[in-house]
């Protein structure tokens, strides 16, 4: 099943290394513009993974994201397990966000999804998973945690996971900007997401 999933991106574009930075779980309708005026100020797009009943709530944000240059990922309907769903349930769940997103991307909620649904979903979409968790859910961490983790673990290709959530906003509103400057010190790149695996 590893080849069906994206984990990492190309390393380098014109030849500077680069970083996928990529949001969960959103949008939300003060965290999410906190984040985009955070992105705006550094120039960093990013990729958010979107739940279908948030985007109904909350549609000037996907607005707002969209206008910023930004990009749109699928992450269901109603976030569920795939280790949790049946199929059916699962695959309805990503068909009604797609009609909301139209997106080329899609990302399993908590990562995971079975053999069988991305088999199913393989064809239709990118399944892009990460290789740099930020921690930002855990609130077991401190902001300082989260940024001592990114700055260990990024490296060329990585693609990075945030939540732009209320679970997370304790540890990700202050860390997203010094990362970011971190990032254009160690002359990385911010880059959307590439439109195909392979």
């Amino acid at each position: 099943m590893a080849s069906q999933l994206m984990w990492s991106g190309p390393t380098d574009v014109e030849g500077v290394p680069a970083v996928y930075l990529t949001f969960d779980d959103g949008p939300h309708p003060t965290i999410t513009k906190r984040v985009l005026d955070i992105l705006s100020r550094n120039g960093a797009p990013a990729t958010f993974f979107c739940v279908g009943k948030n985007i109904e709530k909350y549609p000037e944000v996907i607005g707002q994201i969209q206008k910023g240059g930004h990009a749109i990922g699928n992450h269901t309907y109603a976030h569920e397990s795939g280790w949790k769903t049946s199929n059916f349930t699962y695959l309805k769940s990503y068909r009604l966000c797609q009609a909301l997103t139209n997106s080329k991307w899609f990302r399993p909620p908590y990562g995971r999804i079975t053999r069988s649904q991305a088999a199913a979903l393989k064809h239709k979409t990118n399944i892009i998973m990460w290789d740099v968790l930020s921690g930002d859910f855990d609130d077991s961490k401190s902001a300082e945690d989260c940024f001592g983790e990114l700055l260990s673990n990024t490296r060329p290709g990585a693609i990075v996971v945030f939540h732009d959530s209320e679970k997370a906003k304790e540890r990700l509103l202050p860390l997203l900007e010094p990362y970011l400057r971190w990032l254009k010190s160690e002359g990385y790149t911010c880059r959307l997401l590439p439109d195909s695996v392979g």
